[in-house]
Protein backbone atom coordinates (compact mmCIF):
# COMPACT_ATOMS: atom_id res chain seq x y z
CA UNK A 1 0.00 0.00 0.00
CA UNK A 2 1.10 3.58 -0.69
CA UNK A 3 2.02 5.53 2.42
CA UNK A 4 -0.49 8.29 3.26
CA UNK A 5 0.22 12.01 3.36
CA UNK A 6 0.16 13.24 6.96
CA UNK A 7 -1.61 16.55 7.60
CA UNK A 8 -1.77 18.29 10.98
CA UNK A 9 -4.48 20.97 11.08
CA UNK A 10 -5.41 23.44 13.82
CA UNK A 11 -8.78 25.15 14.14
CA UNK A 12 -10.54 22.34 12.31
CA UNK A 13 -13.87 22.33 14.14
CA UNK A 14 -15.55 25.12 12.17
CA UNK A 15 -15.26 27.59 9.28
CA UNK A 16 -12.55 27.16 6.68
CA UNK A 17 -10.65 24.79 8.96
CA UNK A 18 -13.60 22.41 9.02
CA UNK A 19 -13.97 22.70 5.25
CA UNK A 20 -10.27 21.89 4.76
CA UNK A 21 -10.57 18.90 7.07
CA UNK A 22 -13.55 17.55 5.12
CA UNK A 23 -11.68 17.93 1.83
CA UNK A 24 -8.64 16.12 3.22
CA UNK A 25 -10.63 13.07 4.29
CA UNK A 26 -9.50 10.36 1.91
CA UNK A 27 -7.64 7.08 2.00
CA UNK A 28 -4.55 8.90 0.72
CA UNK A 29 -4.34 11.18 3.76
CA UNK A 30 -3.90 10.75 7.48
CA UNK A 31 -5.37 13.73 9.30
CA UNK A 32 -4.77 14.98 12.84
CA UNK A 33 -7.08 17.86 13.80
CA UNK A 34 -6.35 20.06 16.81
CA UNK A 35 -9.18 22.25 18.12
CA UNK A 36 -10.79 23.32 21.38
CA UNK A 37 -13.82 21.18 20.60
CA UNK A 38 -14.41 17.85 18.85
CA UNK A 39 -16.59 17.97 15.74
CA UNK A 40 -18.72 14.83 15.75
CA UNK A 41 -19.90 15.27 12.17
CA UNK A 42 -16.30 15.38 11.00
CA UNK A 43 -15.54 12.18 12.88
CA UNK A 44 -18.55 10.51 11.24
CA UNK A 45 -17.45 11.74 7.81
CA UNK A 46 -13.96 10.31 8.37
CA UNK A 47 -15.39 6.96 9.37
CA UNK A 48 -17.63 6.94 6.29
CA UNK A 49 -14.67 7.79 4.05
CA UNK A 50 -12.45 5.17 5.68
CA UNK A 51 -9.81 7.85 6.25
CA UNK A 52 -7.22 7.64 9.06
CA UNK A 53 -8.33 10.43 11.36
CA UNK A 54 -7.65 11.74 14.86
CA UNK A 55 -9.11 14.71 16.74
CA UNK A 56 -7.52 16.32 19.77
CA UNK A 57 -9.22 18.73 22.11
CA UNK A 58 -6.48 21.23 22.88
CA UNK A 59 -6.56 24.84 23.98
CA UNK A 60 -3.88 26.45 21.84
CA UNK A 61 -3.51 29.22 24.41
CA UNK A 62 -1.51 26.56 26.27
CA UNK A 63 1.18 26.98 23.66
CA UNK A 64 3.91 24.96 25.36
CA UNK A 65 1.56 22.10 26.18
CA UNK A 66 0.23 21.96 22.63
CA UNK A 67 3.73 21.96 21.13
CA UNK A 68 5.03 19.30 23.50
CA UNK A 69 2.03 17.10 22.78
CA UNK A 70 2.49 17.45 19.02
CA UNK A 71 6.23 16.77 19.16
CA UNK A 72 5.77 13.69 21.34
CA UNK A 73 3.12 12.35 18.96
CA UNK A 74 5.30 12.89 15.90
CA UNK A 75 8.33 11.32 17.57
CA UNK A 76 6.25 8.21 18.23
CA UNK A 77 5.35 7.82 14.54
CA UNK A 78 7.42 5.79 12.09
CA UNK A 79 8.57 8.25 9.44
CA UNK A 80 8.49 5.51 6.83
CA UNK A 81 4.74 5.38 7.29
CA UNK A 82 4.19 8.72 5.55
CA UNK A 83 4.73 10.00 2.03
CA UNK A 84 4.84 13.60 3.26
CA UNK A 85 4.17 15.69 6.37
CA UNK A 86 2.32 19.01 6.45
CA UNK A 87 1.38 21.36 9.29
CA UNK A 88 -1.45 23.85 8.66
CA UNK A 89 -1.67 26.56 11.33
CA UNK A 90 -5.22 27.76 10.78
CA UNK A 91 -6.55 28.62 14.25
CA UNK A 92 -6.95 32.25 15.24
CA UNK A 93 -8.86 34.48 17.65
CA UNK A 94 -10.63 37.77 17.02
CA UNK A 95 -10.54 39.74 20.29
CA UNK A 96 -12.96 42.47 21.30
CA UNK A 97 -13.39 44.98 18.50
CA UNK A 98 -12.13 48.41 19.49
CA UNK A 99 -9.00 50.44 20.20
CA UNK A 100 -6.11 48.67 21.88
CA UNK A 101 -6.63 50.44 25.19
CA UNK A 102 -10.21 49.09 25.30
CA UNK A 103 -9.08 45.48 24.79
CA UNK A 104 -9.16 43.51 28.07
CA UNK A 105 -5.63 42.32 28.94
CA UNK A 106 -6.70 38.67 28.98
CA UNK A 107 -8.27 38.99 25.51
CA UNK A 108 -5.13 40.64 24.19
CA UNK A 109 -2.87 37.93 25.62
CA UNK A 110 -5.13 35.14 24.32
CA UNK A 111 -5.24 36.59 20.80
CA UNK A 112 -1.45 36.73 20.61
CA UNK A 113 -0.98 33.28 22.13
CA UNK A 114 -3.41 31.55 19.81
CA UNK A 115 -2.71 33.66 16.73
CA UNK A 116 1.08 33.95 16.90
CA UNK A 117 2.79 32.10 19.73
CA UNK A 118 0.94 28.82 19.11
CA UNK A 119 1.82 28.70 15.38
CA UNK A 120 5.45 29.45 16.24
CA UNK A 121 5.58 26.77 18.94
CA UNK A 122 3.81 24.18 16.78
CA UNK A 123 6.02 24.99 13.79
CA UNK A 124 9.13 24.57 15.96
CA UNK A 125 7.86 21.23 17.29
CA UNK A 126 7.01 20.06 13.76
CA UNK A 127 10.40 21.05 12.38
CA UNK A 128 12.26 19.39 15.27
CA UNK A 129 10.38 16.11 15.06
CA UNK A 130 10.31 15.79 11.27
CA UNK A 131 13.89 17.05 11.10
CA UNK A 132 14.83 13.98 13.11
CA UNK A 133 13.07 11.88 10.48
CA UNK A 134 15.20 13.52 7.80
CA UNK A 135 18.37 12.91 9.83
CA UNK A 136 17.40 9.25 9.97
CA UNK A 137 17.09 9.07 6.18
CA UNK A 138 13.44 9.94 5.45
CA UNK A 139 13.09 12.05 2.31
CA UNK A 140 9.41 12.96 2.13
CA UNK A 141 8.50 16.62 1.56
CA UNK A 142 7.73 18.71 4.65
CA UNK A 143 5.51 21.77 4.46
CA UNK A 144 4.19 24.39 6.88
CA UNK A 145 1.20 26.43 5.71
CA UNK A 146 0.32 29.35 7.97
CA UNK A 147 -3.11 30.85 7.36
CA UNK A 148 -2.50 34.57 7.50
CA UNK A 149 -4.67 37.54 6.49
CA UNK A 150 -4.57 40.70 4.48
CA UNK A 151 -4.92 42.42 7.86
CA UNK A 152 -1.38 41.33 8.64
CA UNK A 153 -0.22 43.45 5.71
CA UNK A 154 -2.69 46.35 5.87
CA UNK A 155 -3.49 48.06 9.16
CA UNK A 156 -7.08 48.35 10.36
CA UNK A 157 -8.41 50.33 13.30
CA UNK A 158 -9.99 48.41 16.20
CA UNK A 159 -8.09 45.16 15.58
CA UNK A 160 -4.48 45.78 16.66
CA UNK A 161 -4.03 42.35 18.34
CA UNK A 162 -5.31 40.36 15.35
CA UNK A 163 -3.40 42.46 12.82
CA UNK A 164 -0.21 42.19 14.89
CA UNK A 165 -0.55 38.41 15.21
CA UNK A 166 -0.94 37.99 11.46
CA UNK A 167 1.94 40.38 10.69
CA UNK A 168 4.10 38.38 13.09
CA UNK A 169 3.01 35.16 11.41
CA UNK A 170 4.12 36.51 8.03
CA UNK A 171 7.51 37.54 9.31
CA UNK A 172 8.34 34.43 11.32
CA UNK A 173 7.45 32.43 8.21
CA UNK A 174 10.00 34.45 6.23
CA UNK A 175 12.63 33.83 8.90
CA UNK A 176 12.00 30.08 9.15
CA UNK A 177 12.02 29.77 5.36
CA UNK A 178 15.52 31.28 5.36
CA UNK A 179 16.63 28.83 8.07
CA UNK A 180 15.20 25.81 6.27
CA UNK A 181 16.80 26.85 2.97
CA UNK A 182 20.19 26.31 4.61
CA UNK A 183 19.38 22.75 5.67
CA UNK A 184 19.57 19.61 3.54
CA UNK A 185 16.02 18.56 2.65
CA UNK A 186 14.66 21.56 4.54
CA UNK A 187 10.96 22.20 4.96
CA UNK A 188 9.02 24.64 2.77
CA UNK A 189 6.97 27.34 4.49
CA UNK A 190 4.28 29.74 3.29
CA UNK A 191 2.14 32.29 5.12
CA UNK A 192 -0.95 32.56 2.93
CA UNK A 193 -3.78 35.09 3.03
CA UNK A 194 -6.92 33.13 2.02
CA UNK A 195 -9.14 36.03 0.94
CA UNK A 196 -12.34 37.30 2.58
CA UNK A 197 -14.38 34.34 3.79
CA UNK A 198 -17.95 34.01 5.04
CA UNK A 199 -17.16 32.75 8.56
CA UNK A 200 -18.05 33.51 12.17
CA UNK A 201 -15.21 36.04 12.20
CA UNK A 202 -16.95 38.10 9.52
CA UNK A 203 -20.17 37.97 11.55
CA UNK A 204 -18.26 39.27 14.58
CA UNK A 205 -16.87 42.16 12.55
CA UNK A 206 -20.29 43.10 11.17
CA UNK A 207 -21.68 43.06 14.73
CA UNK A 208 -19.07 45.54 15.96
CA UNK A 209 -19.90 48.86 17.59
CA UNK A 210 -19.78 51.57 14.88
CA UNK A 211 -18.40 54.04 17.39
CA UNK A 212 -15.41 51.77 18.08
CA UNK A 213 -14.99 50.25 14.60
CA UNK A 214 -14.57 52.77 11.74
CA UNK A 215 -14.41 50.02 9.08
CA UNK A 216 -17.70 48.38 10.08
CA UNK A 217 -19.59 49.47 6.96
CA UNK A 218 -16.92 48.02 4.67
CA UNK A 219 -17.54 44.56 6.10
CA UNK A 220 -21.31 45.00 5.89
CA UNK A 221 -20.92 45.91 2.21
CA UNK A 222 -18.73 42.88 1.51
CA UNK A 223 -21.59 40.63 2.56
CA UNK A 224 -24.30 42.72 0.92
CA UNK A 225 -22.47 42.70 -2.40
CA UNK A 226 -21.79 38.95 -2.29
CA UNK A 227 -18.02 39.36 -2.13
CA UNK A 228 -17.46 36.79 0.61
CA UNK A 229 -16.01 33.43 -0.41
CA UNK A 230 -17.67 30.35 1.05
CA UNK A 231 -15.54 28.31 3.49
CA UNK A 232 -15.64 25.38 1.08
CA UNK A 233 -14.41 27.39 -1.91
CA UNK A 234 -11.73 29.09 0.19
CA UNK A 235 -10.55 25.73 1.54
CA UNK A 236 -10.25 24.34 -1.98
CA UNK A 237 -8.14 27.32 -3.08
CA UNK A 238 -5.87 27.06 -0.05
CA UNK A 239 -5.32 23.33 -0.48
CA UNK A 240 -4.64 23.85 -4.19
CA UNK A 241 -1.95 26.37 -3.22
CA UNK A 242 -0.47 23.79 -0.88
CA UNK A 243 -0.17 21.37 -3.81
CA UNK A 244 1.53 23.85 -6.14
CA UNK A 245 4.92 22.63 -7.40
CA UNK A 246 6.42 26.04 -6.51
CA UNK A 247 5.11 25.98 -2.93
CA UNK A 248 7.61 27.76 -0.69
CA UNK A 249 9.32 29.90 -3.31
CA UNK A 250 7.23 32.85 -2.09
CA UNK A 251 7.04 32.56 1.72
CA UNK A 252 4.38 35.27 2.10
CA UNK A 253 1.58 35.06 -0.43
CA UNK A 254 -2.09 35.77 -1.12
CA UNK A 255 -4.37 33.17 -2.64
CA UNK A 256 -5.82 35.91 -4.85
CA UNK A 257 -2.47 36.62 -6.53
Amino acid sequence: MTAPHLTLLTGASRGMGLAMARQLLSSGHQLLCISRHVNRELADAAQHAGAPFTQWTQDLADTTGAAERLQAWLEAQPASGFASATLINNAGVLPRIGPLDDCPPDDLANALRVGLEAPMQLTAAFLRATGAWVAAGWRGPRKVLNISSGLGRHAMAAQAPYCAAKAGMDHFTRCCALDEAQRPHGAKLVSLAPGVIDTDMQSQLRAGDPAAFPDLQRFVELQRQGQLTSPEAAAARVLAWLDRPDFGTQPVADVRD
